[in-house]
C-alpha cells in the first residue's frame, strides 16, 4: 500500500511519549500515529465508546440489583428470626437478668470471635456468597 509522507511537528514531552509507546509496543512511530489518526477520525469512534460504556453500566447495573435483593432477603431473614425469637423466649425475671446478661456478654463474645474466623477463612453458610 502506498503510503504519503508527512512532516508536523509534536511538543517535546509528547514526542517523548511517542517514541516511549512506540518502544515499548515494538512498533514504528509511524504506525502509533497511524493507528491514533484512524482511531480519532472513525466516525464510529465515539459510538463504540459510548456502547461500551453502556454495556458496563447495564453490568453494573445488574450486579447492583443482585446485591440490593439479598441485602433486602437477609434483612427479611433477619426480621423474622428476631420475631420467632422474641415470641418463643419470655422475658426474664429481675432476679434473673444479671446472670443472664454476664453470659449473654461471653456467648457475644464467642459468636464474635466465630464470624471473624469464618469471614477470614472465607466459609459462608450460603452457597454463592
Amino acid at each position: 500500500m502506498k503510503r504519503t509522507r508527512h512532516t508536523f511537528r509534536l511538543r517535546p514531552e509528547l514526542a517523548d511519549r511517542l517514541t516511549d509507546f512506540a518502544a515499548r509496543k515494538r512498533v514504528s512511530q509511524a504506525a502509533v500515529v497511524e493507528a491514533a489518526l484512524v482511531a480519532f477520525l472513525s466516525p464510529d469512534g465515539p459510538e463504540r465508546l459510548e456502547a461500551a460504556f453502556a454495556r458496563r453500566l447495564d453490568r453494573m447495573t445488574k450486579q447492583l440489583d443482585k446485591l440490593c435483593y439479598h441485602v433486602e432477603v437477609g434483612n427479611e431473614a433477619l426480621a423474622l428470626f428476631v420475631l420467632t425469637w422474641l415470641t418463643q423466649n419470655p422475658a426474664l425475671a429481675a432476679d434473673e437478668l444479671p446472670a443472664a446478661q454476664a453470659q449473654a456478654k461471653k456467648r457475644f463474645s464467642a459468636f464474635v470471635a466465630a464470624l471473624a474466623r469464618r469471614m477470614e477463612t472465607d466459609q459462608r453458610l450460603s452457597p454463592g456468597s
